[in-house]
């Protein structure tokens, strides 16, 4: 009972933390940025430039430029109108400082300043200033030039002040992230930053964007303007790919205050590509604008087919599968005030948008199809060959289907299953070739590992329609030992292990085959990376044998050290493993396998739009890219365990 009164006691008024302002930013940044790790440092760049973007959406911006300086410093400079100077009355500090300092301040929140805004959170600058050792912004308006500068997470050093004449218009923001906060890095990617900064470029037609690394003396550049906007995204995402009509159908409409913008144009492939964006951020998920879109181009393919006896008019309808096959589209809406859902906040709620999307797609593909009837026959023969597929693929489908997850007779014969019926504990290693295979099997841990050893190279499901695919050995194999089904039977919750690891030799042959593999799961069984279920395994590349000692080395740089570490005068043996089929089960069962020291990767596929053009390049015609690829693929995984 005293401890209960104690209890209470402690719990009083003055027990109760107000967290004022920016503090409220430093201690939970999370749920600012989202993480502290890299994603969230390049996170605060985004942040800014946002700012910028939402001046040229308004028409006053044409120009902004992101540099790179020394000491993780970063400048972003616009050519707008400048933010305002003046004291803001409901705060009594200048609205520059009032933007810095103060949460949900901008020109976001009441529609006032903005009739339609980038980014996601609106949150902006002041959340980058909390997170900021220093940052300093300089204000170009009304023939002067002003400046001020925060430290500290955000506390003003002095008030905004006049420091010169200037001509120039805009505004310039440099900051240095905190290195208290971020722990992790305080160095940022310049190829991240390339990729996002020209994706904003291909949707913001005209804007004129430049990238700058001006570290260690470097003078680097990118320069990216796209008068087409997402008419040349398109281009861009089919480069690889073969088109089969050369004019890309483009759509752009205003209704509602709502501005709808659709560039698509059909390759030879067998894959659709479609990505959706609201206000520049890039909707994963989704949304009402894609079901507009999904529903326009279904129901315009269809009538038309009907209407000019392509299919006859008691025949099936063809799905929106059969009318995406090949397609690559890009869907741009901007709403001046959008709703997001979904787990990741990357999903259009607002309903308004379906019905908008959809009759400004419609009206527009169905006069693009009556005004090009060539480039129409094309789309609609290929989705008659697709709908065809589609039928046979059901029929291969089946021969898949698993009746039980209990039923090991319904598993492939050459899966050595584990005893565990817990797939959050399982795991299967995919592994190439029966010696690798039997050193597998007899090394690992029964109860936990699965080995599914799988003979020479799979399918590449790039050249290939479904049914083929689901024609191959191999492919049917793992489908099988997984449990999800594929295509429209795909189902999650059925995964028989929650750790798939691709187990191939450490050299040319053994990352092809890795590359196959994940061409494979990221066109039929994306989730399984989406969710993090796919790693690859990282087996050593030598053993040094120095009297007793035994050290297995996974990369030529750990070697050289080691070497260094050991001196010239030693003496020792170096074995280089050309294959896992070389180690008895002991051996892969210390390196490779053993969860208490084994290097797992997760493979992390963020970026679908890259990884698109990565799989693309890989699985094309020309040798040279995949050969690249291959020598430095350990830049698409992160480490797991070590």
């Amino acid at each position: 009972m005293d401890n209960e009164n104690k209890v209470l006691d402690d719990y009083g008024d003055s027990a109760i933390q107000v967290l004022e302002g920016l503090e409220a930013v430093r201690t939970r940044p999370g749920m600012y940025i989202g993480t502290t790790s890299a994603r969230g440092l390049h996170h605060l760049v985004w942040e800014i430039v946002d700012n910028s973007i939402d001046e040229a959406l308004a028409g006053y911006a044409s120009k902004i430029t992101i540099s790179l300086l020394d000491d993780s410093v970063v400048e972003v400079c616009d050519d707008g109108r400048g933010m305002p100077t003046g004291i803001n009355e409901k705060t009594g500090i200048s609205t520059v400082e009032t933007i810095f300092t103060i949460l949900h301040a901008g020109g976001k929140f009441g529609g006032g300043g903005y009739k339609v805004s980038g980014g996601l959170h609106g949150v902006g600058a002041s959340v980058v200033n909390a997170l900021s050792s220093w940052l300093e912004v300089h204000v170009y308006r009304d023939g002067k030039e002003y400046m001020q500068r925060f430290e500290n997470g955000g506390k003003a050093v002095e008030d905004l002040k006049v420091i010169g004449d200037s001509n120039l218009r805009g505004t310039t923001v440099s900051f240095r992230a905190d290195e208290t906060i971020f722990k992790e890095t305080t160095t940022y990617d310049y190829d991240t930053l390339k990729q996002r900064i020209r994706e904003l470029a291909f949707l913001n037609k005209g804007l004129h964007l430049i990238l700058k690394d001006k570290r260690n003396g470097l003078s680097k550049e990118n320069v990216y303007k796209y008068d087409g906007g997402i008419k040349e995204y398109v281009q861009y995402i089919n480069k690889n790919k073969t088109p089969i009509h050369e004019e890309i159908i483009y759509v752009e409409d205003v209704q509602q205050d709502i501005t709808v913008e659709v560039g698509m144009q059909y390759n030879d492939g067998y894959q659709s590509n479609i990505y959706s964006y609201c206000n520049n951020i890039n909707t994963h998920e989704g949304g009402t604008h894609e079901e507009g879109f999904r529903l326009a181009l279904t129901r315009v393919i269809n009538n038309y087919a009907k209407n000019n006896n392509f299919i006859k008019k008691d025949d099936d309808a063809l799905s929106g599968d059969d009318v995406r096959e090949g397609l690559t589209a890009m869907i741009s809406v901007k709403h001046p005030n959008p709703q997001y859902e979904g787990q990741t906040k990357t999903k259009l709620g607002n309903s308004e948008v379906r019905k908008i999307a959809s009759n400004i797609i419609s009206e527009s593909l169905d006069k693009f199809l009556l005004e090009n009837p060539n480039t129409a026959k094309i789309i609609i023969e290929k989705s008659i060959v697709a709908s065809r597929a589609r039928l046979a693929a059901k029929k291969a489908r089946e021969m898949t289907r698993r009746k039980s997850g209990l039923e090991v007779s319904s598993l492939p014969g050459k899966l050595a299953d584990c005893s565990s019926r817990d797939a959050s504990e399982c795991e299967v290693f995919i592994v190439e070739g029966d010696s690798a295979g039997g050193s597998a099997k007899m090394g690992r841990d029964r109860r936990i590992q699965a080995i599914l050893p799988l003979r020479g190279k799979i399918l590449n499901v790039e050249k290939s329609r479904l049914e083929k695919i689901l024609g191959n050995n191999e492919i049917r194999s793992m489908i099988t030992a997984f449990g999800t089904g594929i295509g429209e039977e795909f189902d999650i919750e059925k995964l028989r292990y929650h750790k798939i690891v691709i187990m191939t030799d450490a050299d040319v042959d053994g990352g092809h085959i890795r590359i196959l593999l994940l061409t494979f799961f990221y066109r039929y069984l994306k989730p399984l990376i989406e969710q993090g279920f796919v790693y690859a395994a990282q087996p050593p590349l030598y053993l040094l044998k120095q009297g007793k000692e035994e050290h297995y080395l996974y990369s030529d740089d750990e070697l050289e050290a080691l070497k260094e570490k050991i001196g010239p005068n030693a003496k020792y043996n170096i074995q280089r493993y050309k294959g896992l089929g070389e180690m008895n089960a002991d051996q892969l069962w210390e390196t490779t396998m053993d969860p208490e020291h084994r290097i797992l990767n997760q493979i992390d596929l963020d970026e679908a739009m890259e990884a698109d053009l990565i799989f693309d390049m890989l699985m094309g015609e020309k040798v040279e890219p995949r050969r690249e690829f291959i020598q430095e693929n350990a830049k698409y995984v992160t480490n797991l365990d070590i």
